[in-house]
């Protein structure tokens, strides 16, 4: 039999089953998962208000890439960037009824971690002045292959990152979240909060400054920069799920 207690944490007022048999309750979820799988985010965020609690791991799972680029463009780590995930898929849930469906729920979610980053960002007093333009080919060259060897696809992925990474943060995030992650103008500037025309010029700067280095063979590399690799995926999932009490086997 079921037992229940509140959402530790938690501003709702609802409550979460609590099931002593993890096969049971891994079995459910699985179940209920699965069967998510081709609903669209609109369909299963209904079922997460309809008190379908589980399906909002399908949603993670969905989007945990698109959140993980979008915090690391922003803070450059790893690490901050997965807490940054958690934090920012709590809130969603927790103001899941807020969602109108008036801007994707990608573009929505994306949004709020955004905005955690950045806060972040300001919390640890990093934010500074962007970084100086970086010279034709400067800090890059001792990370090329000479022009007798052939740069492999890992070598390059590597050079790609860097290169990113040295982007300035408002050039950097709107990047990433344009050519790695493909999103429209339409959904960085509602991600980001600016103009269309602020997210056009901030790319095509950006593009700019990585032009002479890496940009013939961006194309290729690009879709490869800063994979969420399925251990990652696990941890932020199953971060999210033990602080909203729902249990999980991994």
């Amino acid at each position: 039999m079921e037992t229940w207690e509140p959402l530790p944490g938690s501003t709702l007022d609802s409550k979460v089953p609590v099931n002593p048999d993890p096969e049971t309750t891994t079995t459910t979820r699985a179940a209920v998962t699965g069967a998510a799988q081709d609903a669209s985010d609109d369909e299963i965020v209904a079922r997460v208000l309809a008190g379908d609690r589980l399906s909002f791991e399908v949603l993670m799972r969905r989007h945990n890439q698109l959140l993980y680029r979008a915090a690391r463009a922003i803070l450059r780590s790893d690490d901050e960037a997965e807490d940054v995930m958690q934090h920012a898929y709590l809130r969603a849930f927790e103001h899941l009824a807020d969602y109108q469906g008036r801007a994707r729920f990608s573009t929505w979610l994306t949004r709020i971690a955004v905005h955690e980053a950045f806060a972040r960002l300001r919390r640890q007093k990093r934010v500074g002045q962007l970084d100086d333009v970086i010279e034709e080919g400067e800090n890059m060259a001792d990370r090329r292959a000479t022009p007798e060897q052939r740069v492999s696809d890992a070598e390059l992925r590597v050079i790609t990152e860097a290169a990113i990474d040295e982007l300035p943060d408002d050039f950097r995030v709107v990047f990433v979240l344009r050519a790695v992650e493909q999103m429209s103008v339409a959904d960085v500037a509602e991600s980001l909060g600016v103009l269309e025309d602020t997210v056009k010029t901030r790319y095509f700067r950006a593009r700019e400054r990585l032009r002479k280095s890496i940009l013939r063979r961006m194309d290729e590399s690009t879709p490869l920069a800063f994979d969420f690799h399925l251990s990652r995926c696990d941890r932020v999932v199953k971060g999210v799920l033990e602080r909203l009490s729902v249990s999980r086997s991994c």
